[in-house]
């Protein structure tokens, strides 16, 4: 019986699907975009409930994260029992399903077009909970992209929207989750371009600002329009502090390289059993936990305590050393921890001890610890992700001070520099792909390929027909004017032909059937006549190979399909049924050429 879903979908969205087919749907995209902010800004809402929840109510003191304030025979045991309880869930499961967090949204992105699974977002909500609920080091922010990716990515998929829409629908997701989580639109766009698309395109930023408007609303309804942090007035007392901001900058440079390397060193470690790579996390975690709780959960009261000045030297450079060992290490071993939310933290805090270096060195001009504990975030934010551009729109907008924008600059790029350039470390995003044997292609043409899918460029002018025709029959199939014969064999579509071959054909064999009739009145044999049936694999035609492909498909894919198969031609075919497929056109290789050399012009 078919499937009632899909019959609604064929009925409500042909025309809109095929509008998403190319790259100028800008109306259709700017629904996407808000019906992915939507979803993702419910979505968050309830993830962050069910995280603050449970903490709110079973840890002492005001809040969702006092850990500080638990015993300490209770933050030794709460990480380590949390750690094996999410081995053995995790155990339990395949382990290309254990895939979290934003690095596997990339994964998917660059490999599977953007098609995340339901199980993939239920197990990513678990995980993400869990994580921060049991204080491991973690965030949330990583958790929320992964899960605002893949309810957006779901809703492409019910919808059944071509491939280069359901990219965008990620990126849509991606943004949302960034935005409702911080309450900063402006660099949730700019996280979903720079570091998930790792491109910018004109199109696309319409439906992402959208979704990330959109969410924000929803946030903002539940939480208040203020940001994570509230933040002071801040700005530089002077220009003599820049020297003092470069030395900050090579500091939080240097960290975000060692933060790094660890992750990298540590995810060699990945083929060993997930059970015993969880346990050893949780055994690590827990003198960390005992000695300094303020790296357990998401920190973000610590980061607050940082800003507001109210933190010794110590405590800020224990704290920043314990979080950036702690989170590298537990995240590199496997453990689901988002890893925004620590960087945050790890910036806060060494960039505050520094400000108080700095106030001994310079007291009467140096600028106040929450300055620089700021400055400092967007550097380590900005250097891990190596996305200065969204690490200094999230400065600007937790601060809503433009005073910022001119230190941030400084030290965000001369970080990212530092590690990049100085250590030769790319994205922590791409170091944990590379770790998986994965890598992300991003080449302009990859991109500008990806952006449209089969169905803008294929040509609908086709006719399927049998292998074996008669002359009335080959009439027929040339009164409707096809431009191309889908020639039929017994196992589907075998080659594609030019109609116009045909119709040369039929008018040759046309002129020499007098011909034919006068021999045969001389007594030539009757074979001589014109045959029967018409063989349009024997007849003299520019045939060529064919081979599927589906309709949601990018140019991308298809051009991947041509050089897999060495076919000459692709249908562009979609399952309608379970047995049934529909096709809609054909594509043949120097379509795709042509579209890109046009474009490019």
């Amino acid at each position: 019986m078919r499937n009632p879903w899909h019959k609604i979908t064929e009925n409500l969205f042909p025309v809109f699907r095929r509008r998403l087919s190319g790259v100028d749907a800008l109306p259709q995209l700017a629904v996407l975009g808000l019906l992915s902010g939507l979803f993702t800004g419910g979505v968050i809402l309830l993830f962050r409930l069910a995280i603050e929840w449970p903490l709110e109510r079973f840890l002492p003191g005001s809040g969702s994260e006092s850990f500080e304030h638990l015993d300490l025979i209770t933050r030794g045991v709460l990480p380590f029992a949390g750690a094996v309880a999410l081995g053995l869930f995790l155990h339990r499961l395949a382990p290309q399903n254990r895939k979290v967090g934003v690095a596997h949204v990339m994964e998917r992105l660059n490999y599977h077009q953007g098609y995340i699974s339901i199980r993939s977002a239920l197990v990513q909500f678990v995980t993400g909970v869990a994580t921060v609920v049991t204080g491991q080091s973690a965030g949330r922010e990583g958790p929320a992209v992964h899960l605002g990716a893949a309810f957006s990515s779901l809703m492409g998929q019910w919808m059944r929207l071509p491939n280069n829409s359901i990219r965008t629908l990620v990126a849509c997701g991606c943004a949302a989750a960034i935005s409702a989580s911080f309450n900063t639109p402006i660099s949730g766009v700019i996280f979903a371009m720079e570091v998930v698309m790792m491109e910018y395109t004109i199109a696309g930023f319409t439906p992402i600002i959208l979704a990330s408007v959109t969410a924000a609303v929803i946030s903002q309804a539940a939480y208040g329009s203020e940001p994570a942090f509230s933040v002071p007035p801040l700005t530089m007392n002077s220009l003599l502090e820049i020297p003092w901001i470069l030395a900050i900058a090579l500091v939080i440079g240097i960290a975000a390289a060692v933060f790094i390397q660890l992750v990298e060193v540590m995810g060699k470690h990945q083929h060993r059993p997930v059970i015993l790579r969880m346990t050893v996390a949780g055994l690590f975690m827990v003198p960390f936990a005992i000695v300094i709780p303020e790296v357990m959960g998401i920190g973000y009261d610590t980061v607050q305590l940082t800003i507001d000045q109210q933190l010794p030297f110590w405590i800020l450079l224990g704290a920043g050393i314990a979080k950036l060992l702690v989170t590298s290490i537990t995240i590199g071993l496997g453990m689901p921890s988002g890893v925004i939310g620590p960087t945050l933290f790890m910036g806060a805090t060494i960039g505050g001890a520094m400000g108080l270096i700095g106030a001994q060195i310079l007291p009467e001009m140096s600028s106040s610890i929450g300055f620089y504990a700021m400055l400092g975030m967007g550097a380590m934010m900005g250097a891990v992700l190596q996305a200065p551009l969204a690490a200094l729109m999230a400065l600007m907008e937790l601060t809503r001070n433009p005073n910022i924008i001119l230190p941030g600059m400084l030290i965000i790029t001369t970080a990212s520099l530092i590690t990049s350039e100085a250590f030769g470390k790319k994205s922590l995003f791409l170091t944990m792909l590379k770790s998986q044997g994965l890598s992300y292609q991003n080449s302009p043409v990859i991109q500008a390929l990806r952006r449209v899918s089969v169905g803008a460029i294929m040509d609908r002018n086709i006719l399927r027909t049998g292998r074996y025709l008669t002359a009335e029959e080959a009439r027929k199939v040339l009164k409707s004017e096809p431009k191309w014969l889908i020639v039929e064999g017994s196992n589907g579509p075998t080659a594609l032909m030019p109609a116009v071959d045909l119709a040369r054909f039929m008018e040759d064999s046309t002129k020499a059937k007098p011909e034919a009739d006068k021999k045969q009145e001389d007594g030539h044999p009757e074979s001589e006549q014109e045959p029967e049936k018409i063989d349009l694999i024997n007849i003299p035609a520019n045939r060529r190979d064919i081979g599927p492909v589906q309709y949601q498909a990018t140019l991308d894919e298809a051009l991947n399909v041509f050089e897999q198969t060495s076919v000459e031609a692709l249908y562009v075919q979609r399952h309608v049924a379970p047995t049934i497929q529909r096709i809609y056109g054909v594509l043949l290789k120097s379509d795709i050429e042509s579209y890109y050399q046009y474009r490019r012009s």
